[in-house]
């Protein structure tokens, strides 16, 4: 045999080899790297649109986060006036009690003093007729001047 016969022998043999290979087996590599393509894209668009929801998750969590300080600033701040309010509600029941006990205890005060003024005018009376009566050795006639010491009384 020649050179040329086994030349166009293998040349033969590898253009059949590449036509079997073209028809048959390369349509099933290209249709699974297709297949892995588009995997793979759908995989990015994914990840991309998942980043894109966690940022915008992330936006959402940020402002419910601070309507929920607002909110917490408005409930102290609301709490802190109504204490106040408690404070002053106290204060001004404290001193209208101070202020009643006061009148009551001036009250009493007035009536203690008025006692003890009613009974040292009779003890001065009493004093005074005892000393008439010595002073004079006799008996006076007490209704007739009690009048008079009581009038007595009441000047002093």
């Amino acid at each position: 045999m020649s050179i040329n016969v086994t030349l166009f022998a293998q040349m033969l043999v590898f253009g059949l080899l590449v036509w079997f290979t073209m028809s048959f087996v390369w349509p099933l590599i290209r249709g699974a790297m297709e297949e892995r393509e588009k995997t793979i894209s759908d995989g990015l668009a994914a990840a991309e649109k998942g980043q894109d929801d966690l940022k915008q998750a992330g936006e959402e969590a940020g402002k419910i986060v601070e309507e929920a300080r607002n909110q917490a600033r408005d409930i102290l701040s609301k709490a802190s006036s109504r204490a106040n309010g408690i404070v002053d509600e106290a204060r001004s029941e404290g001193e209208a009690e101070k202020r009643k006990r006061l009148d009551s205890a001036e009250s009493e005060l007035e009536v203690e003093i008025n006692r003890a003024r009613d009974e040292l005018r009779q003890q001065v009376a009493t004093i005074a007729i005892a000393g008439a009566e010595k002073i004079l050795s006799r008996e006076i006639d007490e209704s007739a001047h009690r009048d008079l010491l009581d009038r007595l009384a009441a000047k002093l």
